[in-house]
């Protein structure tokens, strides 16, 4: 099996249509094998060699490759199916935004409200710090139900996990320090810029300590999710009520195992002997482009390409199908020398790490020093298209003309 048919299956069927369907990646390897073939019908040479039954058998195969090829760039490109299902995504997030504001009084609502060009659309902080927007805090019972409603329509039910125990573990941080009122699990906020109103441009966000979810929706037609940041501290809690919860496991247990896998292969992995307090493009609204250190994954074996992949779509499926699914294809459509991974720190388990996956569209980072390597950030950037910048771009350059 084709490594990225390996990581495709490795995912959940349930939540990834791509499981389903050809992977757009395996188009270069259909073609190669379709070059191979007609190279080996039109060489005399060889072709002396081979019997009329084999020949029939080879333009059978020919055939029936160039069947898929047409039949996956259709699926490629087209997808006036997958345009649709992320058109339904989009409208049942704008019904629920909708629904959520139905129930806020006129002050509450202009606390959540804020038009699409201000600038604190792009002010995101996933450190514990005064906010605008509306918290928890602010809503009842029944509000605060809309809040997390919407909240649940936007993410996989992985996500909403993820998010649910990110906010028990602010609530346990307040225990143990004895400090509630710092360490505030209502002090997550719900923010909107723009109207949210179907076939329109606008912005949602969920953002308190450890949490940011940014949304981005152009002209109700297309939705980017970036930057996303979970974090979670005690990153594994070692005593008490909570006492065996890790909040993000996965995000560190596949990466530490694919950083020891190229490490024995003898893979210059380990940029670093000391990891970073922090993941390098901290609370930025713009991610810089970093050095690129670590192995391209082109050098990497099968199994550590489908661990890669694993990662990544651990990150990428914090959110529902639709935009989940856009995410990877955006990851796989690139050659794997265009894709590094590099870990910095110890390989040793409760030890301070830190590692990165690099690509020229995406920055994916992962920080565990704090707090005696107990303390876990994780972060997707999109270099072009956080906010939504790129496809913004692009929708004003249309309506120019």
């Amino acid at each position: 099996m084709h490594w990225r048919e390996s990581a495709k299956h490795s995912l959940d069927c349930a939540t990834s249509p791509l499981c389903e369907s050809l992977m757009p990646v395996r188009r270069w390897m259909i073609l190669r094998r379709k070059l191979s073939i007609v190279s080996i019908l039109r060489n005399n040479t060889r072709a002396r060699f081979v019997s009329l039954a084999m020949k029939r058998f080879l333009f059978v195969v020919s055939v029936a490759l160039s069947t898929l090829s047409l039949a996956h760039e259709g699926h490629d490109h087209g997808s006036e199916q997958s345009s649709s299902s992320q058109k339904k995504a989009i409208e049942e997030l704008t019904v629920e935004a909708q629904s959520f504001l139905s129930v806020l009084p006129a002050d509450l609502q202009k606390k959540a409200m804020f038009d699409f060009q201000d600038p604190e659309r792009e002010n995101w902080k996933f450190t514990p710090q005064p906010r605008k927007g509306l918290p928890l805090e602010d809503l009842s019972a029944e509000q605060q139900k809309a809040a997390k409603k919407l909240l649940a329509t936007i993410l996989s039910q992985q996500g909403l996990l993820k998010v649910n125990t990110i906010q028990e573990l602010e609530k346990l941080l307040g225990e143990m320090e004895n400090d509630p009122v710092k360490r505030n699990h209502q002090a997550y906020f719900t923010s909107f810029f723009g109207q949210p109103e179907s076939g329109k441009t606008w912005g949602y966000r969920y953002e308190g300590h450890h949490i940011a979810v940014n949304v981005t929706i152009i002209d109700g037609k297309s939705m980017i999710a970036s930057p996303t940041f979970l974090g979670a501290s005690p990153a594994q809690v070692r005593e008490g009520r909570m006492q065996g919860t890790q909040a993000l496991a996965k995000e560190e247990n596949l990466a530490r195992a694919l950083a020891e896998s190229l490490h024995q292969r003898g893979k210059a992995v380990v940029y670093s002997k000391e990891s970073p307090a922090e993941i390098l493009t901290a609370e930025n609204r713009v991610a810089q482009q970093l050095e690129p250190v670590g192995v391209p994954m082109n050098e990497a074996s099968a199994a550590e390409v489908k661990l890669l992949f694993q990662l990544i779509a651990e990150f990428a499926h914090r959110y529902r199908s639709e935009v989940a699914d856009a995410q990877m294809h955006a990851m796989e459509s690139l050659d794997l020398k265009e894709i590094r991974f590099a870990w910095a720190g110890s390989l040793e388990m409760g030890k301070a790490f830190y590692y990165r996956i690099q690509t020229p569209k995406v920055l994916i980072e992962t920080a565990n020093s704090q707090n005696n390597a107990n303390h876990i950030h994780t972060v997707w950037r999109d270099h072009a298209n956080d906010f939504g910048r790129d496809s913004l771009g692009e929708h004003y350059r249309n309506d120019a003309h």
